[in-house]
């Protein structure tokens, strides 16, 4: 007992999604915090994504426009001054997008997938979204990210993260 009972991987282009079931009172080990890298845990699994940060409103505004594709292990997140109702567009934006809302404790409260390129259309998140994160359409769904998963970065009040970068 207290070990890891079974390891279960799912290995998508560019990103590893693992699935671990441990004994009572054992908690998973989790990557080092950085800017660069946000890391979703569900029940059932976890991924990791080399992000890129959108923190002032002109790079919020800029996004993910212009670009061609995103690597299936990449993603950008946009970080608000305070939590707010954020609504997105696809304006000039090439590639299809999932966003994943996040509360100001680092959980998923909506996700908005296959956002459809070059679409002007409001995509509202919910009330009290502080971080949006946006990743491949369809990536999500695949992965099995819905909302209840929780963001793991440096970046959340660590305070009242749910999964503070100081777990191990």
């Amino acid at each position: 007992m207290g070990s890891v009972h079974a390891r279960h991987s799912l290995r998508l282009p560019g990103i590893i999604v693992a699935a671990l079931c441990f004994s009572a009172g054992q908690a998973p080990a989790y990557p080092a915090c950085s800017d660069d890298l946000a890391s979703i845990v569900w029940d059932g699994g976890s991924a990791q994504f080399s992000i890129e940060i959108a923190a002032t409103p002109q790079e919020r505004e800029k996004g993910l426009m212009f670009r061609e594709k995103l690597a299936s292990s990449a993603g950008m997140l946009f970080i608000y001054e305070r939590p707010g109702r954020p609504a997105f567009w696809m304006h000039n934006t090439l590639i299809p997008l999932d966003m994943l809302f996040l509360g100001a404790d680092g959980r998923v409260n909506a996700v908005h997938a296959m956002a459809r390129p070059m679409d002007d259309t409001p995509i509202p998140g919910p009330d009290a979204t502080l971080m949006v994160l946006e990743i491949n359409g369809g990536l999500a769904a695949r992965l099995g990210i819905t909302p209840g998963a929780v963001l793991r970065h440096p970046r959340l009040a660590q305070d009242t993260a749910l999964l503070p970068c100081d777990e191990p």
